[in-house]
């Protein structure tokens, strides 16, 4: 009918009956794996298609329900675009019931179902009445897995919910995808699946994984197992990639395309809400960030009100108007989330100027930025490289005299700096965390040359041995010779592409 494509989340405790209710529904069995089957439970995230009686077709991700994947739960749910809190008659709402919620809340999914499942085994009108409380505004449906009473009556609602739900299809923004799940198939290569944030996929597409950046090609795109030409945003995609190996990409990464594509960062800033009011962390305070399918450990800085600073120990792939969920590290549990407002701010402290700005892009109310400049008719493009300042050079000057062994850029404290001199050229990027000066990529990119022509291959350890750096620079700067195209990655050794001119 050609409705625009959504994906809808399962929730719910543990054994409440989730997968069991997706196999009743789309004749799918989501749980895949051995343990899983053996165990009775879910693990990790499942897929299945469900047609609804309008004809118009969900993509469903189902979550496990147990405490100890809440961050499993969390990755599946970033991509979700509507509900179905599932809550089995007999027990009624349980404690995971509340955090999948607050997860949900979190996430901004205010659309959704509630499924009193087991209503063969209990009277539902309790567990109904708890759930309502729970998620106000969510129709209810009673149902059962086992006899199917009330399936018909849950795809109804489940349409009905569909249509007040709104695609992320013909949003703005290149190609970002963030992946959930990798594999690989005998004779196609590398496959990786998630659900498509914006932007179109397309065989033939030329990609690049960050935030390790290393460069791959769409060799083929399908969407629940079919293939099409081309994919678009809200879908479910499966990108099969070429010159990428099974190992140099997983979970958390995201695949993306395009000179507007979101970089790598170590901060952002945020607006927050909490689930509660006692929830609310102290300034500096060590939190987990849930993002995309990504989780990094951060602290996190008042900026005043609702505004926060969230300085990541990983970095993070972020644009502005993304989802983020906050989570205590100790003991895990759900504490709040928000929007990203400022996707790459320096490190900054309060002010009133600073507090105007937020709450301007908070209401999507224009702002200055000195990286976008109109044109005489009024097109937005990229302003010229502005010259570098004394801070910028001083950081050059710290990588400059670290030679080949850099520091992470969460200790240089120069992100608006890093990114004026990789745009000069000065600096490069060095794995995921860091940065190294263009004199000493230059002279890895030598010498892994000089040891492929003397020794026919080079490998992480014989390249630690010459360069005298640990095994963690012997491999970024490989990893960065993969990305430059010089070296071509055979089991545990390079070659090269080319022969260095």
């Amino acid at each position: 009918m050609g409705e625009l494509p959504l994906t809808l989340g399962t929730a719910g405790h543990i054994d409440h009956g989730k997968t069991a209710l997706i196999r009743a529904l789309t004749g799918v069995e989501t749980d895949r794996l051995p343990e899983e089957r053996e165990r009775g439970i879910s693990i990790e995230l499942g897929y299945a298609p469900l047609e609804l009686p309008s004809g118009r077709s969900l993509s469903v991700i189902d979550v496990p329900g147990h405490e100890r994947f809440v961050r499993t739960m969390v990755a599946g749910a970033t991509g979700i675009d509507l509900f179905v809190m599932v809550v089995a008659a007999d027990d009624g709402v349980m404690p995971q019931t509340c955090e999948h919620a607050a997860v949900l809340s979190a996430l901004g999914v205010e659309i959704g179902v509630i499924a009193v499942t087991k209503a063969d085994v209990a009277d539902p009108a309790r567990a109904g009445r708890q759930a309502a409380d729970l998620l106000p505004g969510a129709e209810l449906v009673t149902v059962s897995g086992r006899t199917g009473d009330g399936l018909e009556e849950l795809r109804a609602a489940l349409d009905r919910a569909a249509g007040r739900a709104s695609s992320r299809a013909g949003a703005p923004g290149a190609l970002r995808l963030h992946v959930d799940r990798v594999f690989t198939i005998r004779g196609a290569g590398t496959v990786v699946t998630g659900t498509l944030w914006s932007g179109v996929a397309e065989r033939g597409d030329e990609v690049e994984i960050l935030p390790s950046a290393r460069r791959a090609r769409v060799r083929s795109v399908q969407v629940h197992d079919e293939p099409v030409q081309r994919a678009q945003a809200g879908q479910r995609v499966a990108l099969n990639l070429s010159g990428l190996a099974v190992g140099e990409v997983g979970r958390g990464d995201v695949v993306v395309a395009g000179a507007d594509a979101p970089r790598p960062t170590f901060r952002v800033d945020v607006a927050l809400e909490w689930a509660t009011p006692d929830a609310r962390p102290d300034h500096g305070a060590r939190v987990a960030v849930h993002h995309g399918t990504r989780e990094s450990a951060a602290r996190i800085a008042e900026l005043g009100g609702r505004f926060f600073q969230l300085r990541l120990e990983e970095p993070i792939v972020p644009a502005a108007g993304d989802q983020v969920v906050i989570r205590a590290l100790a003991p895990p549990d759900t504490l709040g989330g928000g929007v990203v407002l400022d996707p790459a701010p320096p490190r900054h402290g309060p002010s009133n100027d600073l507090l105007t700005r937020l709450e301007r892009l908070r209401r999507g109310e224009p702002v200055e930025n000195p990286m976008a400049l109109p044109d005489p008719a009024g097109t937005p493009k990229r302003a010229e490289p502005l010259p570098l300042t004394t801070a910028a050079l001083a950081v050059e000057d710290e990588l400059r005299a670290a030679g080949m062994a850099p520091p992470p850029d969460a200790d240089l404290d120069a992100v608006t700096e890093l990114a004026a001199l990789r745009a000069a050229g000065r600096i490069g990027r060095l794995g995921s965390r860091g940065h190294a000066h263009s004199d000493a990529l230059k002279a890895a990119e030598a010498a892994v040359v000089a040891l492929v022509e003397r020794d026919g291959d080079v490998t992480i350890a014989s390249l630690r041995d010459e360069l005298g750096l640990s095994r963690k620079y012997a491999q970024a700067y490989l990893e960065h010779c993969d990305a430059a195209r010089i070296t071509l990655r055979v089991g545990d050794r390079r070659v090269l592409r080319r022969r260095a001119r």
